[in-house]
């Protein structure tokens, strides 16, 4: 069985302040974050584009845990720059600054050994590029998209291009009422399901865990739902990878396992979290490094032992 997560997404160098310290030109980017945290679960294939200033060790760690960088073009000039200062309770940020470098004219190309894979995630870039690689795959079994407020309020009528062509979207609650004015988190999966026909949701409620909904309904009102809280943990450094290394978690066990059930899905929702829960207590990925896999089942039966009766 194949179980390869083939990621599309940004690569990046950030210069992070929160009140823990600051760390600058550390390794970032949304499908940097999603290829480590995926990696303990199942063979993940990377697509981006990063200047030629992205650390080389960066790349042999990729490879030393089965990444497959062939997609990462290494292109002249700078990686993409982002500068952000989180403030004292981690859950707000200011961005300081944001330098595409590279970035500016990246048009994913998936190279034909990945054309296969049979689950791909979209990171969170310009629906148009989202689009470019949904055309470049063939017949994937499962597709994931995450997004953000940016392209729901400037790129609409793209992004809903793009959702039609989807498995599950990933948003979080600012999200979800931005692209479909309702304030309330059930009416607002409701239309996912109902107006825009997406299959499966997952809702991002940051240091408080997660919603997974699933569009095959019990009674005549209700999805299937399921709710995950994250993982606590006593400190938080860097939040910023937090959500991708979620998405790493739960596309990576999903293809790990290759079972598509409801159930199945509220294991990933959780391994999601507990990649997360990792994620934030580091600067950069350098926790994700850190970890082994005895340390994420651990948290696994902690965190079931917090929510079973």
């Amino acid at each position: 069985m194949n179980n390869s997560v083939l990621v599309v997404g940004s690569v990046a160098l950030d210069d992070i302040e929160t009140i823990s310290g600051s760390r600058n030109d550390v390794v970032g980017g949304s499908a940097i974050y999603f290829s480590f945290a995926g990696s303990f679960f199942s063979n993940i294939q990377v697509v981006g584009v990063a200047g030629k200033d992205f650390p080389d060790e960066t790349i042999d760690s990729m490879q030393d845990r089965n990444i497959d960088t062939t997609g990462i073009q290494l292109q002249e000039g700078k990686t993409f720059k982002w500068g952000g200062k989180y403030h004292e309770d981690m859950n707000g940020r200011d961005t300081l600054y944001t330098h595409l470098n590279v970035f500016e004219d990246f048009s994913p190309q998936i190279p034909a050994e990945f054309r296969k894979t049979p689950f791909v995630f979209l990171g969170n870039i310009q629906p148009d590029l989202q689009l470019k690689v949904l055309e470049q795959v063939q017949e994937p079994r499962f597709v994931a998209l995450d997004t953000m407020n940016l392209w729901i309020n400037e790129q609409r009528d793209q992004l809903l291009e793009v959702i039609k062509k989807i498995d599950m979207l990933v948003i979080n609650q600012t999200e979800l009422a931005d692209l479909t004015d309702e304030d309330n988190l059930i009416n607002g999966i409701k239309y996912l399901h109902e107006k825009l026909k997406i299959k499966y949701i997952i809702i991002k409620i940051g240091e408080y865990g997660a919603y997974i909904s699933a569009a095959e309904k019990r009674n005549k009102t209700q999805h299937l739902m399921f709710f995950s809280p994250a993982f606590p943990v006593p400190f938080t450094i860097d939040p910023t990878g937090a959500g991708d290394s979620f998405a790493g978690g739960f596309m990576g066990y999903l293809a790990k396992t290759g079972e598509l059930s409801f159930k199945n899905m509220k294991m990933a929702l959780v391994y999601g979290n507990i990649m997360g829960s990792f994620s934030v207590q580091d600067f950069s990925v350098d926790k994700l490094l850190s970890i082994d896999q005895d340390e994420i089942e651990n948290r696994y039966s902690r965190l079931r032992q917090l929510v079973t009766i």
